[in-house]
């Protein structure tokens, strides 16, 4: 099986806080990429820019990106984010998700988050 990996910002205080507090959890089954980090090289078919707009899940098959990814890595981190993903996956409550979290993105792009 092909390494899941996640791409997440470093730079990112909020991002980063999240992951640190779950990486015991996601590692060894994530492998957890920077990419904020200066010897960071996209994926072929990305750019460092678009990565920087939402967060990447590979998952060996495809390439998750926003909530979707959240989503994946919170199921893999387990206890009371698996039962947060699986909320998060109603359909009327993944709409509202999915829009808060483009929204945050947005945001956070123009230098008002992190």
């Amino acid at each position: 099986m092909t390494q899941q990996r996640l791409f997440y910002d470093g730079s990112c205080g909020l991002c980063r806080r999240e992951i640190e507090h779950l990486r015991g959890r996601l590692e060894p089954n994530l492998e957890l990429v920077d990419i904020s980090a200066p010897a960071f090289e996209p994926p072929a078919g990305y750019t460092l820019a678009a990565m920087m707009e939402r967060i990447h899940l590979d998952d060996g098959e495809r390439m998750h990106v926003g909530l979707p990814a959240s989503l994946v890595y919170w199921r893999l981190a387990g206890g009371g984010f698996r039962l947060l993903a699986a909320v998060m996956r109603l359909p009327g409550i993944y709409a509202l998700a999915n829009r808060a979290y483009n929204a945050w993105a947005a945001w956070r792009l123009r230098g008002r988050a992190c």
